[in-house]
């Protein structure tokens, strides 16, 4: 049996982060804001972008609160674009991205590694984590409504199960 989760009746947050985030030029303009570039003309010239698309983008970006627009101060006729505490937790989504293309793409070789700053290691993959920090594997996860958190899900039973009837579970997708 797999995990169910109704994908119209409950509040989920994918479906509002596809909306902001949910095409490629979102992600790589993100991915040139964690690498430092703040200006139009910086993501314009590294993405190779068209201005239009860009402007467009950016704009999308700012009135979803990933972003901010800034004036510059060095020169005030400037703006800048620079990640909101929003737009930084989007950090481990980003790593666990690249991380999937790096490893599930043939003949790609990185040429930069990102590492833990104190010691030069490179950072583990992500992974999913129990409250305790225990790396949960997708046979370990299962959904539970709100009022049943701490009560142990049984998989075999579906554990969620729309309407809570006796119906028989559905495997996942």
């Amino acid at each position: 049996m797999g995990i169910r989760e109704p994908l119209r009746e409950l509040g989920c947050g994918l479906p509002h982060a596809l909306e902001v985030m949910g095409e490629r030029w979102s992600f790589l303009i993100l991915r040139a804001a964690f690498n430092g570039l703040y200006h139009f003309e910086e993501f314009s010239q590294e993405l190779g972008i068209a201005r239009n698309i860009l402007s467009n983008r950016l704009a999308k970006l700012v009135s979803n609160g990933v972003l901010a627009r800034t004036p510059c101060e060095e020169d005030r006729r400037k703006v800048e674009y620079r990640l909101t505490e929003k737009g930084l937790g989007l950090l481990p989504a980003m790593l666990a991205l690249r991380q999937w293309g790096e490893r599930y793409t043939e003949d790609i070789s990185p040429n930069l590694v990102l590492v833990d700053c104190r010691d030069g290691l490179p950072i583990s993959p992500i992974g999913i984590r129990a409250h305790d920090g225990r790396e949960l594997s997708w046979e370990e996860l299962g959904w539970q409504t709100p009022d049943k958190v701490g009560e142990p899900v049984d998989r075999k039973s579906g554990g969620y199960v729309k309407g809570a009837t006796e119906q028989e579970p559905e495997d996942c997708c």
